[in-house]
């Protein structure tokens, strides 16, 4: 069995906007990464992300990236009880985020795909935690970009 998941959500901007929400680091910084992102979003840049629920600012890889379309990226698959907890196991997992505008590019339809876990106990728990934390970042993308609330403020410590 595959620990791989897809989650989505529709936003309702244009799709460079919400594109360029993620691929942008200030943008990001103001609704997902808690503790900051660095560097923009590029193929074949490495990026650091950080988040006040999971300690310290860690590499994330930039495979590919298809404007106004797809981002690909490689991260460390960490592993634990808890964002306390987990360390890096020794592997990467692979994130895909598409882009498809809708309703005459008025609306955007984010997925986001993630795979690469160890078909262990503890793969299937991170799997269970990164779906968590990517539905929580479309959530907190689609508030910011429509009504300028920035939803994780004060939800992690």
């Amino acid at each position: 069995m595959d620990f791989k998941f897809t989650v989505s959500g529709r936003i309702s901007k244009p799709v460079h906007e919400v594109f360029e929400a993620v691929a942008d680091p200030k943008q990001l910084s103001g609704y997902f990464t808690t503790g900051g992102a660095q560097g923009r979003l590029e193929t074949g840049a490495v990026v650091t992300w950080d988040f006040h629920d999971f300690p310290g600012a860690f590499p994330v890889e930039v495979v590919e990236v298809e404007q106004d379309r797809r981002i690909v990226l490689r991260w460390d698959a960490a592993e634990g009880e808890s964002a306390d907890t987990a360390t890096p196991s020794g592997y990467k997992t692979t994130v895909t985020l598409t882009f498809e505008p809708l309703d005459g590019n008025t609306r955007t339809l984010v997925s986001i795909t993630e795979e690469g876990w160890k078909e262990t106990e503890a793969g299937l728990k991170s799997s269970y935690g990164n779906c968590e934390g990517w539905t929580g970042m479309l959530a907190a993308m689609k508030v910011y970009l429509e009504h300028g609330i920035t939803l994780r403020e004060g939800f992690y410590r």
